[in-house]
């Protein structure tokens, strides 16, 4: 069983920060890597040493692999924690960190690679008995093919990129006549942002709700699931608004498929953390893919349940079991996390900047995970993410009121934020309701974009 000793956190913002704290917790040492732009941040001041490992274009500083390996061999780093985004799902990074002795805090090489593939996802998640949404077998090959398939499983269908995510390479056909553009969209768009235009076919839902179900693995065929989020509330594709309990599941639909993911995971041998994502309508779900990682949205999961979940995967890094079994899991209330970003509320237009004035909400139930500070300047180089809002109420209703309060009470002045948003999506009648789906947000800010109340 290796003994991790210093942790070499390869990411940077808010989530480099809350690994840190975990490695702290656990009196692991750790080591920050930082470009030329994030000299300045929280983690690289908090961590026991830093190493600068290029300029700010991430592809010569978090993503260059021979720079984070030096890194580790500098400071005599024993283990990688890559975050989310970045190198967090590159299986061939997580292998070259295991050749050349560095534990790898995340799951097993071959499991990034299958879940990293939609295609080969799909089929997996088919063969463990997870629900999938009907669709193409593999990539459609051509026109001809792939209006079968259409014509197999009903329009309207969906088109989407093999490899990537983020919304990217996807395209919407209502009818026959749309397929073919459609399909060169596309695939067109997936060879731009990913090197690979192979593109398969999914029946597209019409309303349906986006959940997630985070499970958790050893490796060695123990797993268990700790509840669902809903992540409904989106804009292009991106989460906006988590929160957890779902508001739409019953009981014996969320146990269910709990159950059923768990089983797969076993099945699998996952090790580590990992998120199964789902498109839910009428009561029933349907896979979209796996993280292979830990998630923006895991506090929500945390704060229902009280499982560090970072805490968890450097646990089983190590080599250690489960420290808890399913019927040990407790869900308790309700949780929610707004992504707090520096961009214009109205237009979505990042604001990057110099934080002049930043103070952060607090009380019972409240909790921030940024790595923004007074006086900090936020890069153009990267995502424009300030923190995250997350708060804990006894019942959806409390954790409403909480959240209303807290988004009062959250000042940050400087930059353009995300915050007016919340503060509206907070009052809202069908927010307040849980009466939302993955199409409600846009919806909701094109009716109102001409009225001027956006």
């Amino acid at each position: 069983m290796p003994n991790i000793q210093k942790v070499l956190i390869a990411n940077r913002g808010e989530i480099a920060l809350r690994i840190l704290r975990a490695c702290k917790e656990l009196g692991i040492a750790t080591v920050a890597v930082h470009s030329t732009a994030d000299a300045n941040a929280m983690h690289v001041r908090l961590a026991d040493e830093s190493v600068c490992i290029g300029p700010p274009a991430a592809r010569d500083s978090y993503l260059n692999i021979p720079s984070l390996l030096a890194a580790a061999e500098i400071t005599g780093a024993d283990a990688v924690h890559p975050g989310y985004g970045f190198l967090s799902e590159n299986a061939r990074f997580a292998e070259i960190l295991e050749e050349h002795g560095l534990v790898f805090i995340g799951p097993k090489p071959e499991h990034i690679r299958i879940m990293g593939d939609k295609i080969a996802a799909k089929q997996t998640a088919r063969r463990l008995g997870i629900p999938v949404v009907p669709g193409s077998d593999g990539g459609v090959t051509d026109d001809e093919e792939a209006r079968r398939v259409a014509e197999g499983i009903g329009f309207p269908v969906l088109v989407k990129a093999a490899s990537g995510g983020g919304g990217r390479g996807m395209k919407v056909a209502m009818t026959a006549d749309d397929l073919s553009e459609a399909l060169q969209t596309a695939r067109s768009e997936a060879k731009a942002a990913f090197g690979d235009d192979a593109v398969y076919l999914e029946k597209y839902l019409i309303h349906p709700r986006h959940i997630e179900v985070q499970v958790l693995g050893d490796g060695e065929g123990a797993a268990i699931h700790l509840g669902e989020r809903d992540c409904s509330l989106q804009r292009r594709h991106q989460k906006v608004w988590e929160e957890a309990p779902s508001p739409a599941l019953t009981q014996e639909e969320r146990e269910k498929i709990g159950e059923t993911v768990a089983h797969a995971m076993r099945e699998l041998k996952y090790r580590g953390v990992g998120t199964i994502e789902f498109l839910y309508e009428n009561g029933e779900f349907y896979f979209i893919e796996m993280n292979t990682r830990i998630q923006v949205e895991h506090p929500v999961t945390e704060m229902i349940t009280g499982i560090d979940l970072i805490n968890e995967q450097i646990r089983i890094a190590s080599g250690a079991r489960l420290s808890i079994a399913q019927e040990d899991v407790t869900f308790r209330g309700h949780a929610i996390e707004c992504r707090v970003n520096a961009e214009n509320a109205e237009t979505f237009r990042p604001s990057p900047g110099r934080i002049e004035y930043y103070h952060v909400p607090g009380g019972l139930g409240v909790r921030v995970d940024s790595a923004a500070y007074q006086g900090y300047s936020i890069p153009p180089n990267y995502d424009s993410m300030i923190g995250k809002l997350i708060v804990h109420g006894r019942n959806r209703a409390e954790c409403l009121m909480r959240l209303r309060r807290a988004l009062d009470e959250f000042v940050v002045d400087g930059v353009d934020t995300t915050l007016p948003l919340f503060r509206r999506l907070v009052r809202n009648p069908s927010i307040q309701d849980g009466d939302y789906d993955i199409h409600w947000l846009e919806t909701m800010l094109a009716e109102t974009s001409g009225r001027g109340d956006a």
